[in-house]
């Protein structure tokens, strides 16, 4: 894949909680663009289970919810 073919915009939500502003949400949008030939079936069972192989959302899932989306062109 060349440079720019991925692309990612993540939105964090902060709550009040007990008067403490805390991060409860995350949500990751990224924009694929596959090569001629790719093959599609392996980049979507890559997103179905990227979330729960990330060392960063694994350490933050019992407090932040990370949620994810995917626009993903050619193949």
């Amino acid at each position: 894949m060349a440079d720019g073919d991925i692309s990612c915009t993540a939105e964090g939500t902060n709550e009040i909680v007990d008067r403490i502003i805390v991060l409860t949400r995350i949500d990751v949008h990224y924009t694929i663009r596959l090569p001629e030939g790719a093959d599609r079936e392996k980049v979507d069972r890559a997103l179905a289970t990227h979330v729960d192989k990330c060392p960063t959302a694994k350490s933050i899932e019992d407090s932040v919810a990370v949620a994810w989306t995917a626009d993903i062109e050619g193949g």
